[in-house]
Order: structure tokens, then sequence, then C-alpha cells
């Protein structure tokens, strides 16, 4: 069974995905949603800590997820 918290991200992200109009873009599947989404957490949580690399990957993995 799906995390609650991660099926209501993964809902506002295919809400967002239509908004935006994302037509280039393949939207994801919940499972590869499921992936990039509990890196975006775990980075998130790494906050002031990031280090250049992760700071890059975090922002690409908030674009990727529609994320502000």
């Amino acid at each position: 069974m799906a995390d609650p918290t991660t099926h209501k991200h993964f809902l506002e992200y295919r809400e967002r995905y239509v908004y935006f109009g994302r037509n280039n873009t393949p939207r994801f599947d919940y499972d590869t949603f499921e992936a990039l989404h509990k890196e975006h957490v775990a980075l998130a949580a790494r906050g002031r800590a990031r280090d250049d690399e992760e700071e890059a990957r975090f922002e690409e993995l908030a674009e990727a997820l529609f994320r502000d």
C-alpha cells in the first residue's frame, strides 16, 4: 500500500504536470515518482548541510517534481 503522504504528493504532481503543460517531458509513473520523491525528501532533510552536488540534484528533483 502506498504511503498516504507520498500518494498525496503524487496527485499534486499529476495536477501540476497537466497545468504546466509539460508535453515535452514524460510524466512519471507512481513507482518512478516515489523513488524521486524519497530522494527529494532525503535531500531536503539535509538542508544547509547539502554540498554543491547534492544542491544541484535537489534543484533538479524539485524542478522535475514541480516543487517550489
